[in-house]
């Protein structure tokens, strides 16, 4: 039984995709390089994004370092509020309180980031934690996910829940030693992508998530 649901915030609880993108373009093309476009720019939603200048860019370390400032640069005062909430997702979120869950987000993106987000779409009373990256770095999300569980005091992870729209947050999950469900809200994962990384379930709709929470989950009738 679940008593402790970690969500990821860009691409599950919100549709981040205008923004985050804008300012991957901002940055790669700040640094002298060409953006990608279509397809390979959505890759750029998810993962750490320090990981994936280096990965999709070919830029060394200290140049994704540069190209992760220039994004923050552009994405604090503009990028950040080009964004949109999972229709339903706050509602829900505030049923599963009621029956007894606690809720915690567990995000790689910037946490002063986070909880700006999460006050501005009314997740932040739902949640007893509020759990980003640091300023200075990217995380990976295994490392948010235990940076989530010590604020919550928890060592126990069998109780806990991982709700997430990419490989990296079920893989992140697992080196935790939780599960995860992946959603398909907006789309960002490619087809089976979840799946193969090890979701419990893979939900379409924020009924179909709640459904899946509840019958798993709560204290309260």
């Amino acid at each position: 039984m679940y008593q402790y649901v970690f969500f990821d915030l860009d691409g599950t609880l919100t549709d981040s995709k205008e923004g985050v993108l804008e300012c991957v373009r901002y940055a790669i093309e700040a640094m002298g390089r060409p953006a990608p476009e279509g397809p390979e720019l959505l890759r750029f939603i998810g993962p750490p994004l320090q990981d994936s200048f280096a990965r999709y860019c070919g830029l060394s370390r200290e140049e994704s370092q540069e190209a992760l400032r220039l994004f923050q640069e552009r994405y604090v005062p503009v990028g950040q509020f080009k964004n949109r909430p999972a229709p339903g997702i706050a509602e829900m979120m505030g049923r599963l309180r009621k029956r007894g869950l606690t809720l915690a987000l567990a995000s790689s993106k910037t946490e002063s980031q986070c909880v700006t987000i999460c006050q501005r779409f009314g997740f932040a009373p739902h949640l007893a934690v509020i759990a980003g990256s640091s300023g200075s770095r990217d995380q990976s999300k295994a490392e948010v996910i235990r940076e989530a569980m010590g604020r919550l005091g928890l060592t126990d992870p069998r109780p806990c829940l991982m709700v997430g729209d990419r490989k990296y947050d079920v893989e992140g999950a697992r080196e935790c030693g939780m599960d995860c469900v992946g959603v398909e809200f907006f789309g960002y994962a490619p087809p089976g992508e979840l799946e193969a990384a090890g979701a419990v379930a893979v939900v379409s709709t924020v009924a179909e998530l709640e459904s899946f929470i509840l019958a798993r989950g709560g204290t309260n009738t």
